[in-house]
């Protein structure tokens, strides 16, 4: 994905560049986070009109952002200029379930949840219900 195509991110793309990163968070992407990730952009509504084709290109950009010193800030950069702010919850709770899929909250993981809180700016009673509504929805035992 080039800049031109970075300045045009759609709304879903945020949505797919968020779970992308954090299930790259950690270093280590875990086949549960990337069904979980499918089965988001495959089922939910907000997805319905998506290209799936652009998860490639969305998914490089991420990697490339990765790789560069600020890419972090500039993946939220991003974000926000790019996600409407009525789905800002929707993109934490995307973030949690793929974070809770393989069963295991790890330290990056935590800090990643964290900053994405932080960088939208959600209420910490919000993210709490969120994170509460992930961690029922992923339990195994």
């Amino acid at each position: 994905m080039n800049d031109a195509d970075s300045q045009s991110l759609t709304a879903q793309d945020c949505l797919v560049a968020l779970m992308i990163s954090v299930s790259l968070s950690d270093e280590n992407v875990r086949t549960m986070e990337l069904v979980k990730i499918e089965n988001a952009v495959n089922t939910l509504p907000i997805f319905g009109h998506y290209d799936v084709d652009r998860i490639n290109p969305v998914s490089q950009m991420v990697l490339d952002l990765f790789a560069e010193e600020d890419g972090l800030d500039a993946l939220f950069g991003l974000i926000r200029e790019n996600l409407p702010e009525r789905l800002y919850e929707t993109a934490y709770a995307l973030a949690c379930d793929v974070a809770a899929a393989d069963g295991t909250l790890r330290e990056a993981e935590l800090r990643f949840l964290e900053e994405v809180r932080y960088e939208l700016a959600l209420e910490r009673l919000v993210a709490a219900a969120i994170e509460r509504g992930a961690r029922a929805r992923h339990l195994t035992d």
